[in-house]
C-alpha cells in the first residue's frame, strides 16, 4: 500500500500524507497528469504475480513496446529492437519469437521475467518489486533475484523490494526497513538490523526461523496474538499488545523513529528500547 501510494494508486477514497520525493519532486503533491509522466518512466513497479499485469490477449510484443512508444516517443522500430534487447537481457529464450506470443505461453519464472523487462523499458530511475518470487519455486526465485541484483548495477537502479521473506531480504538488501501496521519500526544496513536487530519486533520475526541445524524436535518460536487490522489499530505503539517487554506507556505513547545513538544509520521507533 505504501508503494502504491507512492506512485498515486491508492484505492479511490484513499487518504495519503506526508512526503515523499523523487529528487527535488514531492510525489505527493503532482496531479494525475502528473504523475503519468513519473509512473512507468521514473518509476516503474513490478506485480507479485505477473498475470495481473501481462494482458492474456495481447501480444508480449505489444505489451513491452506500447509504453515505450508513449513515454520515449519511439517509432514502432525502435521500440521493437529495444524489447527484443530487453528480454535476450533477462534471458528470455528466442526473444524475437517471444514478442509475437501470448504470456500463457510461458511458465511463470518466465512471465516474471517479462514483467521486469517491461518495468525496465523506460529505463527508470527506481524499480518497485513487489513480492516478485512469491509465486515461484526455491530455485525460480534465485533466479529472479540474481537477475535483479544484475540489472541494478548494468542499469544504475534503485530498488525497493517488498517482501515478507527474511532469506530473499537477506541475501539482496543493502538497506532494511521493518514494518508493523503501517509504521516503520526500525530501519539500518541490513546486516545490522539482521544481527542485532532492536526492536522486539524484529527480533520476533528473526526468532520465529526454522533453524537449519536443528534436528526437528525445536518447536518454533511464534510471536502471540494476531497483527491489528488497519481500522482498528491499537493506540500508542501498535506492537504493544503483542510485545513481551511492553510497559504501561506503551499503550498512549506512539514511539517516533528516530536515530540510533551508537549508530547513525539506524533508526528505531521503540520508547524502551529493551534489545539494547
Amino acid at each position: 500500500m505504501s508503494m502504491l501510494a507512492l506512485i498515486g494508486l491508492t484505492p479511490q477514497g484513499g487518504i495519503v500524507e506526508g512526503t515523499a520525493r523523487l529528487g527535488d519532486r514531492d510525489l505527493l503533491k503532482l496531479s494525475s497528469r502528473e504523475m503519468q509522466h513519473i509512473r512507468g518512466r521514473q518509476i516503474a513497479m513490478v506485480f507479485q504475480d505477473p498475470m495481473t499485469c501481462l494482458h492474456p490477449m495481447i501480444t508480449i510484443g505489444r505489451q513491452l513496446t506500447e509504453h515505450a512508444r508513449y513515454h520515449l516517443g519511439l517509432s514502432r522500430h525502435d521500440a521493437s529492437v529495444r524489447a527484443v534487447d530487453l528480454l535476450h537481457e533477462v534471458r528470455i529464450p528466442d526473444p524475437a519469437s517471444a514478442m509475437r506470443a501470448y504470456p500463457h505461453h510461458f511458465s511463470g519464472g518466465m512471465r516474471q521475467r517479462i514483467a521486469i523487462a517491461m518495468a525496465l523499458i523506460c529505463e527508470p530511475s527506481l524499480l518497485i518489486a513487489d513480492e516478485p518470487t512469491t509465486a515461484l519455486d526455491v530455485t525460480v526465485q534465485a533466479g529472479i533475484l540474481r537477475l535483479l541484483d544484475r540489472l541494478r548495477e548494468r542499469h544504475n537502479l534503485s530498488v525497493i523490494l517488498v517482501t515478507h521473506d527474511l532469506g530473499v531480504m537477506s541475501a539482496i538488501a543493502d538497506e532494511l526497513t521493518i514494518v508493523y501496521a503501517g509504521r516503520v519500526v526500525e530501519s539500518g544496513p541490513t546486516r545490522d538490523v539482521l544481527r542485532r536487530p532492536r526492536h522486539p519486533y524484529t527480533a520476533g520475526l528473526l526468532a520465529s526461523l526454522p533453524k537449519t541445524e536443528s534436528d526437528g524436535a525445536t518447536p518454533l518460536i511464534a510471536i502471540s496474538g494476531s497483527p491489528p487490522s488497519p481500522r482498528r489499530r491499537p493506540s500508542g505503539c501498535p506492537f504493544h499488545p503483542r510485545c513481551p517487554y511492553a510497559a504501561e506507556s506503551c499503550a498512549t505513547v506512539v514511539p517516533d523513529l528516530v536515530p540510533i545513538q551508537a549508530d547513525s544509520r539506524r533508526s528505531l521507533a521503540c520508547a524502551l528500547d529493551p534489545l539494547q
